[in-house]
């Protein structure tokens, strides 16, 4: 698209390309370089970025994932009379490392908790706070009880420690993938496991009763009441049978083997649905979305935790190694990416844009169903996370401070060329297609406005509406059309839009 300019090596004034694709606010630009603040971030990179930031932070988790090993095969060690003796010494000078190790991570985060985007806006003490609520703080801080408590020496029960320091095994999930695709799997189908659980009890319930009502006068001390029946009914259709409480007369076996039978298949039920809800969010994500990496995108930075950790839950991660290719030019922008680490090259004929950590491209999937305009490919290493139109529209209408926040950043990147973005796709912005309706569906309807056909009202609201109290680009605001750019093709012409379209 001839525009009269390069729009990657910008004119004399404009800033450098290196820094006009750069992401346009950050924590890195936010902090002063050397010194205790650089210290900080540094231990936040190291602490929760983890393997989406350096190789130093990702060298430090798996140092936190084999301590956290080491320390629940100490609990199960100490129990064994003859390592005791031998090595009682050796376990607890390992269990004062492992706990001093922890309870430094703790305090460290706690240090850097303020360096969250979202907690920025609060004071130290506020944010550490808030940062001390969340479920992974909590599972830390029970992690480094038995460490203080020993310390402080402190009278515990035996069996209190135990616990405590199994619970230990719980910091595994920031950093294990699969642990938070299993807690996705069941927070997704949480609803369907309930109903498969409400069945299964409802069997039990009748199977007890009708095994009451069956053996009660035969058997009055295994089946004198229903409750005693529902030990009977639970072994029965879990398939375990102990064989403590068996029925003896002709009709009891009868309804014993109907409900082992039954058994069989309601236990399928919720194991069937988490088996499957696993295997599908083991396969859509190769690295665990977590709420820092979001956190780190400018675009989501100044957002609430809440809305960040909602967000988080949308995206799905997928790893790209060096040279792959992510999008051709000419593929429908069904998508949205974010960078959380590594470089990306957009290739946009002879030019050349490059995004790092931080950045985003494919936001022409926010203005409805197009095609992408660029070929984007991995210089090296990377890791994306993925956010489907479908969901992104969703939630642009849920949120509109978002919405209006995503639509400015379009805006901004009128000259900037880091998405799919055009220069007269940008011109049509403001022209977001509502959920569900694609470019055809609108075609369709404006062209049913020009015949006096009545455009029915939609369901719900729609994005164009969110932005009602948005400024409009300067090219669309009121006083004329927009100017065109030297250089720019006429319709029909060789990279127009229904050239490339």
């Amino acid at each position: 698209m001839a525009t009269g300019r390069d729009p990657l090596s910008g004119e004399a004034g404009d800033p450098p390309r290196a820094e006009l694709l750069r992401p346009h606010s950050g924590a890195d630009a936010s902090l002063p370089a050397g010194g205790l603040k650089r210290f900080r971030w540094r231990l936040y990179r190291w602490l929760e970025l983890g393997s989406a930031g350096d190789r130093q932070g990702r060298w430090f988790d798996r140092l936190l994932i084999l301590l956290v090993l080491a320390a629940v095969a100490l609990v199960a060690l100490e129990t064994v009379p003859s390592l005791a003796a031998e090595w009682g010494d050796g376990f607890a000078i390992a269990e004062l490392v492992i706990g001093a190790t922890f309870l430094a991570e703790y305090l460290a985060r706690l240090w850097v908790a303020d360096l969250h985007p979202p907690y920025r806006n609060h004071t130290p003490a506020m944010a550490r706070l808030r940062y001390a609520l969340q479920p992974a703080a909590i599972v830390d801080l029970l992690a480094v009880l038995p460490f203080v408590m020993g310390l402080l020496l402190v009278p515990a029960d035996f069996k209190v420690m135990v616990i405590l320091r199994l619970a230990r095994f719980f910091k595994l999930a920031r950093y294990s993938p699969a642990l938070r695709s299993l807690a996705n799997a069941l927070l997704s189908e949480r609803h369907a496991i309930g109903a498969s659980l409400i069945i299964i009890f409802g069997v039990v319930m009748l199977a007890a009763t009708a095994m009451y009502m069956v053996e009660r006068q035969v058997q009055p001390q295994a089946f004198g009441t229903i409750p005693d029946a529902v030990w009977w009914a639970m072994t029965t259709v879990t398939t375990v049978g102990y064989g403590d409480v068996v029925p003896v007369t002709p009709a009891g076996k009868m309804l014993g083997g109907l409900v082992m039978l039954l058994g069989y298949g309601l236990l399928a039920l919720p194991v069937g649905i988490v088996a499957t809800a696993f295997a599908r969010e083991i396969h859509s994500r190769d690295f665990a979305v977590t709420w820092g990496m979001v956190a780190r995108v400018p675009l989501f930075q100044d957002l609430r935790a809440a809305d960040i950790a909602e967000i988080a839950r949308l995206l799905r991660g997928q790893s790209v190694t060096a040279g792959q290719v992510i999008s051709r030019r000419g593929e429908p922008a069904t998508s949205m990416f974010f960078i959380a680490s590594g470089l990306i090259e957009m290739m946009m004929g002879q030019t050349r844009a490059h995004l790092e950590e931080g950045g985003f491209f494919g936001e022409m999937a926010v203005l409805g169903d197009r095609q992408r305009s660029a070929t984007v490919r991995a210089m090296s290493d990377a890791q994306l996370m993925v956010l489907e139109a479908q969901d992104l529209h969703a939630l642009m209408t849920r949120k509109p401070d978002l919405a209006r926040r995503i639509l400015d950043e379009v805006r901004r990147r009128r000259d900037l060329p880091r998405g799919d973005i055009v220069e007269e796709e940008i011109a049509e912005a403001a022209e977001v297609h509502p959920v569900g309706e694609t470019a055809d569906d609108l075609d369709e309807a404006r062209a049913g406005e020009g015949e006096g056909a009545a455009a029915a009202e939609p369901d719900t609201q729609t994005l164009p509406d969110l932005f009602a109290d948005f400024p409009e680009a300067p090219d669309r605001q009121e006083g004329g059309d927009a100017p065109a750019d030297e250089g720019r093709p006429s319709d029909g012409a060789p990279g127009s839009r229904s050239d490339r379209t």
